[in-house]
This record gives C-alpha cells, sequence and structure tokens, in this order.
C-alpha cells in the first residue's frame, strides 16, 4: 500500500484539526458538567421546600453554576482553538505506506510507525490515530480519493485498529 495525497494551505483545516483532537479529550468535561448541573438543580428545588434550605441553597447554586460553566468549557476550548490556528494554514502532504504513516507540514515533517499505533478512531472527517493512550495525529479522508480512504480502512481493519465511531 502506498498512499500520499497534498493538504492545502486552508486557514479552516488546523481549526477542524485542533477540535477533532482536543474533542477527544475534552468531551468528558461536558458530561461531568451536565451531571454537575442536574444534580445541583435536584438539590436546590429540593432544599427550598425543606426547613434547611436556606442555608444549603447557595451550595446547590453553585454546583448548577460550576456545572453550566464546566459543560461549557469543551465548546469554548474549541472556539479558541478553530479562531487561534487559522494563522497556522500551510501547505502539508501525507505519505502513508505499510510501515508508517509520514506528514509534512510546510518545513516540518513527522512520521509514525504502524507499529507504534495503538488504535485509530473513526470520526466524521478525520481518523484519530493513537500512539498508546494520547491522540497523535488524525488522517483527514476528505482528502483522500475514495478508493485509497477504502484501501486504507482496509489495512487499518485487518491490523486491528479501527474502531468504530
Amino acid at each position: 500500500m502506498h498512499i500520499r495525497f497534498d493538504v492545502p494551505a486552508d486557514p479552516a483545516y488546523p481549526g477542524r484539526v485542533a477540535a477533532a483532537l482536543g474533542s477527544v479529550r475534552l468531551r468528558r468535561y461536558g458530561y461531568v458538567g451536565a451531571v454537575l448541573a442536574a444534580v445541583g438543580a435536584t438539590g436546590f428545588g429540593v432544599s427550598r421546600g425543606s426547613a434547611w434550605g436556606e442555608q444549603i441553597s447557595p451550595l446547590w447554586l453553585a454546583m448548577v453554576v460550576g456545572g453550566v460553566l464546566l459543560a461549557l468549557y469543551w465548546p469554548w476550548v474549541r472556539l479558541r482553538a478553530r479562531r487561534r490556528s487559522s494563522q497556522y494554514a500551510v501547505e502539508g502532504a501525507y505519505d502513508i505506506t505499510d510501515d508508517n504513516i509520514m506528514m509534512r507540514s510546510g518545513s516540518e515533517s513527522g512520521g509514525i510507525a504502524w507499529d507504534g499505533v495503538a488504535q485509530v478512531r473513526d470520526t466524521a472527517e478525520f481518523w484519530i490515530v493513537y500512539v498508546g493512550r494520547m491522540p497523535a495525529t488524525v488522517i483527514p479522508r476528505r482528502l483522500m480519493s475514495v478508493s485509497d480512504a477504502e484501501t486504507l480502512r482496509a489495512f487499518m481493519a485487518k491490523r486491528g485498529l479501527l474502531r468504530p465511531r
């Protein structure tokens, strides 16, 4: 297998990559925030009807506010990443073989050996490549030909790397 494709200097592309890599680690903040806000709202509602409700209400209210802020942290970081990374738009390329994934971005280049890849997760636009437990890079399916994408999908599935969405 030998797949090569170019990445154009699109100002929106680095932001989409940053959002994809960031969402992997930041999604749990949204879940924890939603649970915290729900527990706080429930506690606040229950405490309003009790004798000790006036004393404990600020705690429940703080949980609701904290939960909402925690839930909004993920979208805020994604928006910031998209805005800040748009200045890093440079041309690049991917060169994927049976042995490794080579990436070039501007004057920088690097690679990841398939032997070091622990798993690959499928998202709407990218394959997120993990080395160990950390997301290391993305492979943009949208920039590949359909036949190359199917070849790579079959290769990753054969190696047991590809996890469904």
